[in-house]
């Protein structure tokens, strides 16, 4: 049986092929491993991201590819097509970090009825979230639709969860605003959404494309929108916050040299900008990278087992509901579909409001 992969070059992210490779037959599986057909994933620019820090990151590691070449992970939805592990039968459908490919070799362990773990070696030294699947056979909330939302936004969302729960936990290193760069981007609709509804003595101003204005006005979680033409027309009067979804070096320096020590706090989360500048001193805080495993082992540790699950459930619970007011799901089957959704992101050329589903599988 053959497999099909898409792999992207680490040297120059534009230039991308696929390739096949032999599956093991069943026999030949690991002990306790699962022949996983990959389903469907969703692609957003949190996996440029994931691209642009693959070694930095280890996320190259996780699916191995030819020299020189990397496999972008994606979270999507795959079945158990051949199983060596007695408490996982075929046809079990699963929920989790996956390679932009047809299919996957899972060396299960940790199994439980919620999920399993993939216990592969070159998959460890990685955070623990991305070595996790759940079971979701018949999971009506991940379902259809649902299941479109809980792989394009849910994964981001505990992104957005955990910028919130620090910033509130740092008392907004005295701030009284938070700037959002990438303003449209699915993680920042979320952090905003999150600061929007539940800070209510902060004030949230997106910073976007003028393209993107009437969009992100429309959504309705930012109390100022702004674009990036005009960010020196931001009154620096009061103590900010900056957080850079972007990764955009030249945006980043303006905002700094314009509110200088009023800039509290300066975070990186993204880095879908590939013509970002070298780091220089810049005035006011200094920019710092926010890891957010650091955050779920923290928060893991002051609030026990499931506390994290248990604050995050209730977040997505609110949260989910909005998307259907402004996300639209379109799928694309094929290898070309996957190159063009593919470059097209990576090209900043997906309108906002879309969400894209892909599969390999024609």
């Amino acid at each position: 049986m053959q497999a099909t992969d898409f792999v992207v070059s680490k040297n120059d992210l534009k230039q991308c092929r696929v390739i096949e490779t032999r599956l093991p037959g069943t026999d030949a599986l690991p002990a306790e491993a699962l022949l996983v057909k990959v389903d469907r994933f969703a692609f957003t620019a949190n996996n440029i991201t994931y691209a642009m820090l693959g070694d930095q990151m280890k996320y190259w590691q996780l699916f191995p590819a030819p020299k020189d070449f990397g496999n972008i992970p994606v979270w999507g939805f795959g079945e158990v097509i051949a199983s060596k592990h007695p408490a996982v039968p075929e046809g079990e459908q699963l929920f989790g970090y996956l390679p932009m490919a047809t299919h996957l070799v899972v060396e299960a362990c940790d199994v439980s009825k919620r999920g399993l773990r993939d216990a592969a070696a070159h998959r460890q030294g990685v955070a623990p979230v991305y070595n996790a699947y759940a079971r979701v056979t018949d999971d009506p909330a991940y379902a259809g639709r649902q299941g479109d939302y809980q792989a394009l936004l849910r994964p981001i969302f505990m992104l957005s969860f955990l910028v919130d729960d620090f910033l509130a936990e740092q008392e907004f290193f005295g701030a009284r605003s938070v700037m959002v760069s990438s303003a449209s981007s699915k993680a920042a609709v979320g952090l905003a959404y999150l600061l929007h509804s539940l800070r209510k003595d902060i004030r949230v101003i997106g910073l976007t494309s003028v393209g993107n204005l009437d969009f992100v006005r429309s959504l309705g979680c930012y109390h100022d929108v702004i674009a990036y033409d005009r960010i020196l027309s931001l009154p620096t009067t009061a103590p900010a916050a900056f957080v850079d979804i972007a990764g955009d070096a030249d945006l980043r320096a303006r905002l700094h040299r314009h509110f200088g020590d009023q800039l509290k706090y300066s975070a990186r989360i993204g880095l879908t900008h590939q013509n970002a500048a070298p780091d220089e001193p810049l005035p006011g805080a200094k920019p710092t990278w926010f890891f957010a495993p650091d955050q779920i082992r923290k928060r893991a540790k002051h609030w026990g087992p499931g506390g994290i699950d248990a604050r995050f459930s209730v977040a997505w619970t609110a949260f989910a509901p909005t998307l259907k007011q402004w996300l639209k799901v379109v799928e694309g089957r094929g290898p070309e579909a996957v190159k063009q959704v593919y470059l097209n992101t990576l090209n900043g050329r997906i309108p906002a409001d879309q969400g894209h589903m892909l599969s390999l599988a024609t």
